[in-house]
């Protein structure tokens, strides 16, 4: 983990060049040695595509609500840990931040030591966060097949006045003679209104 924060490639976001500077000095202290600059009023999505970088940097005077519009665009479609440099703490703000996601809000003026540790925490963050959302949509998407599966049960009862564990042995069976899954089979017969030519 420590090799790989230490190689990330970070895009910084800034439109003051003289504080975009002093930023990636502190960075290159902290030995992160390779960083891109955007000014602060570029598409921030189309220079993370065009960049590719692992993390992102943004630093801004004042906290700027307009810059969050660009944040909440890259986490919906390039995330990246992304973390954020201002001069005022603005505590509503910082939850705005957050809720768009940001991995990492912080005041501007750190050390070289505490920017290694910011950096490290906001890529630890960023995976433990993208993990639970994997493991969240693996858990819908399982409710969902559930959901599927007691629909096309409740057909299949009903039009062969079987019981319920019949019913499942018939689901089960045809998904094996298919080599197809259970809820893809019993997808279908949701999908068809005339289930009887399915059901034969």
């Amino acid at each position: 983990m420590h090799r790989f924060v230490m190689s990330l490639q970070i895009l910084l976001v800034d439109s003051d060049p003289e504080r975009a500077l002093a930023l990636e000095r502190t960075l290159a202290g902290a030995g992160f040695s390779q960083v891109s600059r955007a000014d602060g009023g570029a598409d921030l999505v189309e220079a993370v595509r065009r960049l590719a970088p692992d993390l992102v940097v943004i630093d801004m005077a004042l906290p700027d609500r307009d810059a969050l519009e660009g944040v909440r665009a890259l986490s919906s479609n390039a995330p990246r840990p992304i973390v954020m440099f201002s001069d005022k703490d603005d505590p509503s703000f910082v939850e705005d931040a957050i809720g768009a996601g940001v991995c990492s809000y912080n005041l501007s003026g750190v050390s070289d030591r505490d920017m290694k540790a910011i950096v490290a925490s906001a890529v630890a963050h960023f995976r433990r966060y993208a993990r639970v959302e994997t493991e969240l949509a693996a858990a819908t998407a399982q409710l969902e097949e559930r959901r599927t599966v007691e629909r096309a049960k409740a057909l299949i009862m009903a039009r062969r006045r079987v019981t319920e564990p019949q019913a499942y042995r018939w689901l089960r069976s045809k998904a094996m003679n298919d080599n197809r899954r259970i809820a893809e089979v019993a997808a279908d017969i949701i999908k068809d209104q005339d289930a009887d030519g399915l059901l034969k």
